[in-house]
């Protein structure tokens, strides 16, 4: 059971290209899908659910073809958008006896039982027919994983899931996650590097719509052994040293600033070793992205200016 998305692209009709030529094969388990807002991670999610069609390429699961047969697809697919609407006036119990409905699943017995043993699955069989209005924030991505759910799906996406949660609530999700993971296929798509190290067997980077870098996350971590460096420095050195290294990510500590060097040796005096973790990989790729546009730029300002 594996979902082959090949050299997919889309660019909606105010020119911006979301999505370009995407290659990824995601087995089952934990997918992190890792990349900042705007990186093209919730279009392709939305295209991967029937959602969108897109310009070029194909997405391929279990054998479905889903620009072909869409509705095989959504079938089988449990969705949480990162924008989940409720029906405030209605209670859990309530809204989820009648996603089931549209879901097909035709039992009345059968949906009252599934329902049942979701909302106690995510732990909100006590507020069952509390109304959903008056759900706290985690309270309503624990009922939109339950909708999800039902169906017993083979596919299931979750776009942004744990923005804005507390701990304890994020905690209690990653969890829940954990569990469904085990035997199915699962996409969680994230700006919070801890969801996917936490969670995520395999993984991939996105920026300005493609797939910048994808493997095991433990994997990805190890090939930046001996290549960190940091050092704390005063807030005004940081242009300087920015010149002069190519600093990777910076950040305060107990009211210290902290940045971190990628080196293939000891930058200098006053920096030490790091560990890397998945944050440095990502910030790494992210800071090579700003190379290669401000490259770009400098390349195209060079090329208009010899025009003239």
């Amino acid at each position: 059971m594996r979902l082959e998305i090949k050299n997919l692209s889309k660019t909606y009709s105010n020119g911006v290209k979301a999505i370009q030529d995407v290659n990824l094969s995601i087995g089952r388990g934990m997918f992190g899908l890792l990349g900042e807002n705007g990186a093209g991670k919730s279009t392709l999610m939305r295209t991967i659910a029937t959602l969108q069609e897109a310009d070029e390429g194909s997405v391929v699961f279990d054998g479905i073809d889903i620009a072909r047969d869409p509705v095989s697809l959504r079938k089988v697919l449990g969705y949480l958008p990162q924008e989940f609407g409720v029906y405030p006036a209605l209670t859990a119990e309530e809204f989820l006896l009648h996603i089931a409905d549209m879901k097909g699943i035709a039992k009345a017995s059968e949906r009252k039982g599934q329902v049942e043993a979701l909302l106690k699955r995510v732990n909100l069989w006590e507020d069952r027919k509390k109304k959903l209005g008056g759900y706290s924030g985690g309270m309503k991505q624990r009922f939109g994983i339950a909708q999800a759910l039902l169906g017993e799906p083979r596919l299931i996406i979750v776009d942004e899931p744990t923005a804005g949660l507390d701990p304890r609530e994020r905690n209690r999700f990653y969890n829940l996650l954990s569990e469904i993971g085990e035997n199915t296929v699962v996409i969680l798509s994230t700006h919070i590097v801890e969801d996917v190290s936490t969670l995520c067997s395999d993984m991939a980077i996105m920026g300005n719509g493609r797939v910048l870098l994808e493997g095991v996350p433990s994997t990805l971590q190890e090939s930046l052994d001996g290549r960190l460096w940091i050092r704390e420095i005063d807030k005004g050195e940081l242009k300087s040293c920015s010149s002069e290294h190519r600093v990777i990510a910076s950040h305060f500590h107990l009211g210290k600033l902290l940045v971190t060097v990628d080196a293939e040796r000891s930058p200098g005096e006053g920096f030490e070793p790091k560990e890397p973790s998945l944050e440095d990989v990502y910030f790494r790729i992210l800071s090579r992205k700003e190379e290669l546009r401000e490259s770009a730029n400098t390349s195209m300002k060079q090329q208009e200016s010899d025009a003239c």
